[in-house]
């Protein structure tokens, strides 16, 4: 019986020649993501009870980034506790207050296909777009992974998404997720493996492919992966990691899917999703237009360079409405530096947008641009959930950086199809 991405990874850092769906396998684990908030903080005072050190700084990665930077001493001593923890065990790759986890760690080279990972932080799948297979896991059983270089894993079944057609002008890989959570559900993918696939998958850049595998956590998934293709390899080079055989880590031709969902691009319309939950969507023609405080272009879903291109492209000529705030966190400090070079930071705050630091920031809570009572947000972040951005009676809306931009000059939620379209004919 032929393998899936899955399964050629897990039984491989199993050391099995294959591995089935439903078997309980000890896995070697190739490299080992935690943060400044569930990392150091969590680990540091089991470790130092039992006396121990982590089985190889090498294959770790540390990153502040949600209490970066610090705001008040709390957060300062969070900090500070990282960088102490990072010395004292020897952490090279300890990338401190640079950008998101889940943005860095590919970016400075450190996911590669066939590579068993695991991320103290829930969308850890993001690894997936590299034809990894990496998933988040607690405090407590990162203590083990990061004592021992190993942990357990039931093999999961996998479940094949496959997109077809072109994305449309305006459209992003961000609407293909909130479109799958709108149609499979929050549990979509039932604890298993989700693969994507189809000729609108092998189209997407690499940064797109990483928002579709982020959002696997919201369809419920332990890990998001995309086959890796010669887009990977190059991503993965230019990147400084070594791509490998990455051939080998795609599915066989008969490989055993538990279930397989299609989904066509070319009927996509931009989709906005409602408080509390991103399985709240709808087409953005179809959404009421609720009064809105901010506008938030941030987080590992949406401050990518390619997602501040998006913003750029349809700010560029235009103003933020007046009495509306819009709020830029550049996912990492190489994309606000790209960004700048580029002239797309220039656009954006020529609209009037305000930036931030790169990091987590207002998406998990923290930090500068949370929201207050009773304030609403449309943001492209990559969850909405009651009390996630700032207050519990704040509303967070979602949609993509296209979409956040063209409502931000709105002031309350449009089509960015409609500006792109008089930009273009403005231009013809």
């Amino acid at each position: 019986m032929g393998q899936s991405i899955a399964e050629k990874i897990i039984a491989k850092a199993a050391g099995r020649d294959e591995v089935q769906p439903g078997e309980i396998v000890t896995c070697a684990v190739d490299l080992a993501m935690i943060h400044d908030s569930g990392g150091p903080r969590r680990v540091k005072p089991a470790m130092d009870r039992l006396g121990v050190g982590v089985w190889d700084a090498d294959k770790i990665v540390l990153v502040s980034d949600h209490y970066a930077p610090c705001t008040d001493a709390e957060s300062a001593a969070i900090l500070k506790l990282t960088r102490e923890w990072a010395a004292e065990h020897g952490i090279k790759n300890f990338y401190d207050q640079q950008g998101i986890c889940h943005i860095v760690t590919p970016e400075r080279g450190h996911l590669v296909p066939g590579m068993f990972a695991v991320g103290g932080d829930s969308h850890s799948p993001t690894g997936g777009a590299f034809g990894s297979y990496m998933f988040g896991i607690g405090a407590t059983d990162m203590i083990g992974v990061l004592v021992t270089g190993e942990t357990w894993i039931r093999v999961p079944e996998t479940i094949s998404i496959k997109w077809s057609g072109t994305l449309g002008a305006g459209i992003a890989a961000k609407d293909m997720a909130l479109i799958m959570c709108r149609t499979l559900g929050m549990d979509g993918g039932r604890y298993q493996a989700i693969q994507y696939s189809g000729e609108t998958i092998k189209n997407l850049d690499m940064l797109e492919r990483m928002t579709l595998s982020n959002m696997a956590a919201e369809l419920g998934a332990q890990a998001g992966i995309v086959e890796p293709d010669e887009t990977t390899a190059a991503y993965v080079t230019k990147a400084g990691g070594d791509p490998g055989d990455w051939e080998f880590f795609r599915s066989d031709a008969d490989a055993t899917y538990a279930e397989t969902h299609e989904f066509d691009a070319d009927d996509l319309q931009p989709q906005v999703a409602a408080p509390h939950s991103p399985a709240n969507a709808a087409d953005v023609g179809d959404m009421d237009k609720p009064h809105m405080d901010q506008f938030y272009i941030g987080a590992c879903t949406g401050a990518k360079l390619n997602d501040l291109k998006m913003a750029a492209s349809v700010l560029k000529g235009n103003k933020v409405c007046a009495g509306k705030r819009l709020t830029i966190a550049p996912a990492s400090t190489r994309i606000m530096q790209d960004a700048t070079k580029q002239g797309i930071m220039e656009i954006i705050l020529d609209a009037g947008a305000q930036l931030l630091p790169p990091g987590c920031g207002a998406c998990a809570g923290y930090g500068v641009g949370v929201l207050a009572e009773d304030e609403v947000v449309l943001a492209s972040t990559a969850r909405n959930f009651q009390g996630r951005m700032g207050a519990s009676s704040s509303k967070v809306y979602l949609g993509s950086p296209f979409t956040v931009a063209a409502s931000a000059v709105a002031g309350t939620i449009a089509d960015p199809r409609e500006i792109l379209a008089d930009q273009s004919g403005a231009g013809a």
